[in-house]
């Protein structure tokens, strides 16, 4: 499907780019990667999204650039889609209507594009573009670099999950030889909180709780909680409960409306929390998901803590097994 991809973009000229809702570093940091790959070869693209870019991105290039709509309103000859499970994920009004491009590293991606290109094997959406760099003969700026290294960094977990492989390195090796300062990204993406966001955080963690092993940990995250940090993100919260050594797995429940709770969740090791969030709709990476559940909050989070109490066996036991697991694909990862 690279092929097309290719074929496409050397016979076009006016595209767009877009990714799901409130998007996170892969998402945004490829789609701007992307941005700047079409610039190079002289073609007219835009990126549009339905939510702005959070602060830790701001500093990407090209991130005040970024149009945000809450519908597609004008006719491109194409429109890039990245890293959405399937065509609602990015929110916007009238997508179906265009000659979509479906670029994901997710297995389980809907094929809803009139092109699309999957490689599950990519350790982000971020790896794909820079493969498309090459295919297409572009030489990778610094522009492109930062924006797919951000892209790698925040996808693999700053290189901790299982995701991450020799060709990760590889390329963020290449990316650093571009142009990229590593410390710079991290001190922009890890170190650029609103004091909205610590008070957020403050609220979050004291709802912080263990189930009965010691293994498991439970997060919350009100409706009114959100409105106190004037709506400040949550991106990366999930991971702190992770830093006790004990904890295997996290799940931290997000209410979206009453009721309705996004839910990451985060593992360490074989505990594979995709097939977790695949009992709910969900999907991710083994060690970093999400799904949706609903209920009360009690309800919620009994039937998540059951499932992980579940995982967390199965990962103790395929420590001992001399056949490897075999890892869950990425679906919908809620950040």
């Amino acid at each position: 499907m690279l092929s097309q991809v290719v074929e496409l973009i050397e016979h076009k000229r006016f595209f767009a780019i877009t990714s799901h809702m409130r998007p996170d570093g892969d998402s945004l940091g490829s789609s701007l990667g992307l941005y700047w790959l079409l610039r190079q070869l002289g073609k007219s693209v835009e990126v549009i999204m339905r939510d702005p870019a959070p602060q830790a991105y701001h500093k990407l290039p090209g991130a005040c650039e970024v149009r945000t709509t809450q519908k597609v309103d004008r006719e491109y000859d194409a429109v890039f889609v990245i890293e959405c499970s399937d065509i609602t994920r990015p929110g916007l009004e009238n997508l179906e209507e265009q000659f979509v491009v479906n670029i994901d590293h997710h297995s389980t991606t809907a094929l809803f594009g009139t092109v699309n290109w999957i490689d599950s094997t990519a350790s982000a959406v971020g790896e794909m573009i820079y493969n498309l760099c090459k295919a297409v003969g572009v030489r990778v700026t610094r522009e492109i670099a930062e924006c797919v290294y951000t892209a790698l960094l925040t996808d693999t977990g700053s290189f901790h999950y299982s995701n991450t492989t020799e060709r990760t390195f590889k390329i963020a090796s290449e990316l650093v030889r571009a142009g990229v300062r590593p410390a710079k990204i991290a001190e922009a993406v890890f170190n650029s909180y609103s004091w909205n966001k610590l008070s957020l955080l403050s609220e979050v963690l004291s709802t912080a709780r263990q189930d009965a092993s010691g293994r498991i940990a439970t997060l919350r995250q009100s409706l009114a909680m959100t409105a106190r940090g004037g709506n400040a993100d949550e991106d990366g919260i999930v991971n702190y409960p992770m830093s006790v050594g004990k904890i295997e797995a996290v799940a931290f429940l997000k209410e979206h409306e009453p009721g309705i709770y996004r839910t990451s969740l985060r593992s360490k090791g074989d505990v594979n929390v995709a097939r977790v969030a695949e009992k709910f709709g969900g999907g991710g990476h083994r060690n970093a998901a999400g799904c949706t559940l609903y209920g009360t909050w009690e309800e919620a989070e009994e039937k998540i803590v059951a499932l992980l109490q579940e995982a967390v066996e199965r990962g103790a036991g395929a420590q001992h097994s001399s056949e490897p697991e075999e890892l869950g694909q990425p679906q919908e990862t809620v950040v």
